[in-house]
This record gives structure tokens, sequence and C-alpha cells, in this order.
């Protein structure tokens, strides 16, 4: 299936990825097929509408992922789902379990049943560092949807509707990002940092949106993909954006890891290295795989993790934020 032609559902269109992801294929002539915005923010759909209003490659939809009627009505003749939406913020779910619970799992649940009901060939969940091994609320429910996602393909035999998950790190220069943070606390000249021992993956949003489109390339039904990505400690990071500034450490946070895992080791039992990027194969491939992907399989007992990966240099770094910055 070419993506060039094909008509897509961006769930949580408005959001940092979709913004970007719109803009990214909306950039290039190549591409001919629709990609349809489904959010229940009219005032970002609005924003958007304004920069693309002669664009007859786009449409605006409103509505929620909690709302299955609304959802089958915007899949209908949509050969590729993209689901970004989701709750995310860490405090504001543990004070409100049952609203993430909504959008994050039984949302992602009518996005499969609308997918398989109206014949979407490929369905790709956007999922974070943050299901892996879960210590809050968010991690948990995203764990749950990344779970529902994979086994998904059970339902649709793995054969007309498939179903993967590309899982990736905190993305740098995003709404609410540590840089965005960082960025507004130079101008006071100080900054604040958890602990100093934190580190993260670094994934800007261009280079997230270039490793969705090769996994949508790429998927069969049923793998977790995951980019090999290099770390950056959060105190260089702090170091590259205002080498000047006091630092105030404060505490690691409630549901807070010191470093990020991308792969546990658990998973890396069934997880291939491909090259540029990891596969976790499905645990209960009950639908069957018609293919047996090719790589090195990781050593038993492997955890990627942020803290024992290659780290970027502060002189790296802030190149890297002069561009964000830009």
């Amino acid at each position: 299936m070419d993506i060039n032609k094909s008509t897509i559902l961006l769930t949580g269109g408005t959001g940092s990825f979709g913004r970007a992801f719109t803009s990214h294929l909306l950039s290039k002539k190549t591409f001919k097929g629709i990609i349809r915005i489904f959010s229940r923010d009219e005032f970002k759909q609005y924003q958007m509408q304004l920069e693309y209003q002669d664009d007859p490659r786009i449409r605006f939809l409103i509505g929620d992922v909690r709302d299955a009627l609304r959802l089958e009505r915007a899949m209908k003749g949509v050969d590729t789902v993209i689901h970004a939406a989701a709750l995310k913020q860490v405090p504001l779910l543990e004070y409100n379990p049952f609203e993430a619970v909504k959008t994050n799992i039984l949302g992602s649940q009518n996005v499969i049943d609308c997918a398989i009901d109206q014949k979407a060939k490929k369905v790709i969940l956007i999922s974070s560092d943050k299901a892996v091994s879960p210590i809050n609320l968010y991690g948990a429910t995203k764990m749950v949807a990344e779970k529902i996602f994979i086994q998904a393909n059970s339902y649709s035999g793995g054969r007309e509707t498939i179903f993967s998950v590309a899982r990736y790190g905190n993305v740098m220069g995003s709404r609410g990002s540590v840089v965005s943070v960082f960025l507004k606390q130079a101008i006071n000249n100080s900054l604040t940092i958890t602990d100093k021992r934190m580190t993260r993956f670094w994934i800007t949003l261009e280079q997230g949106v270039q490793f969705v489109l090769t996994c949508i390339n790429q998927m069969m039904g049923g793998e977790i993909f995951v980019p090999k990505l290099p770390s950056i400690r959060i105190t260089d990071l702090a170091s590259a954006i205002s080498p000047q500034a006091k630092i105030k450490f404060t505490g690691i946070r409630q549901g807070e890891k010191v470093d990020e895992i991308l792969i546990n080791a658990e998973e890396a039992r069934r997880t291939l290295d491909l090259g540029k990027f990891f596969v976790i194969e499905p645990e209960f491939p009950w639908w069957g795989l018609n293919k047996k992907l090719k790589g090195r399989r990781l050593k038993e007992g492997t955890v990627y993790s942020s803290a024992n990966n290659k780290q970027l240099t502060i002189a790296q770094l802030k190149k890297m934020v002069e561009k964000i910055d830009d």
C-alpha cells in the first residue's frame, strides 16, 4: 500500500505529533492522498484550518475516540489509521483515573473495533516508553493499549486489517517537553531538574514522523517497533540551553523514573535488531504470522535504557536545541 495515495485518519491530529505528521506529508507534492484530522479540540482545528485552508488534501473532523459512532463514520473509506490520541499528563491522570481509562484504553478499543468494521488496511498505535514496566497510571493505560492493539490481530485474523505499535520516548521540542520548559525557565536564568542522575532518549518530532512512516511501510501485524536513539543527560541539556543558569534540584516526582526504558528484559527474548530499529515480536500470535522477520535476536536479559546508551555531548545538544528553538 502506497502511503502517498492513502486516505489517512489521524486521531489526536491537532497534537504535536499530528501537526508534524500533517506538515511532513502535505509539504510533499508526491502525496496525493487525504489526511483526516480527528480531534476534540475545535480551536486547534480552527488554527490548522487557517494554515491549510487552500489544500484539498486535508479534512477536519471534530470527535472523541470515546465516541464509537463518530469514529465509525470518520473511518469510512480509510486505508490507514494512526492512533495518536491520548491523555498524557501523569499527575492529572492520577487524580482523574477513570478518565485515563476511558480515553487511553476504551478509546483504543473503539479505534480497533471501528477499523475492523470499516476494513481499514493498516492501524498503528503511537505509544510511549511509559508503557514499559509502568509505575504510573498513564504508563499502565498505554501498556494495556499496546496489548489490545497487538492482540486485535486475533479479531481480524491478521488479514484484512492489521495492527502494530510504534513505541518511543519523550519527543524533544513537543508541547510540555523538558526542552520547552528549560527554554522558558532560561529567561530567568534558573532551571529546575528533579534529579541530577536523570537520562532520557532523544528524538525530535521530525524523527518521530519518519519512524512512524517506516513502521507503516514495513508492518505485517503484531509488531512493536522501537527506534534506535541516542540518549542525553538532563544536566547536559541544561548546560546546552543555558550554561550560566543556576540549577535547582527539586527531587524525583511521584510517578517519575530516573531513566527511560524502551525494551525491558522480558521483552528482549522476543526482540530482533533490524539495524536502524528493533522489533518486538508478539507474545501470543494466535492469528499466525505469514512471514518471519530476519534480524539478530537480543541477548536474554538485555534492557534498552537511556542510561546504558550512547550519550549526546553538550555541543551536539546545543546545535539541536538551536534548531528546535528556530
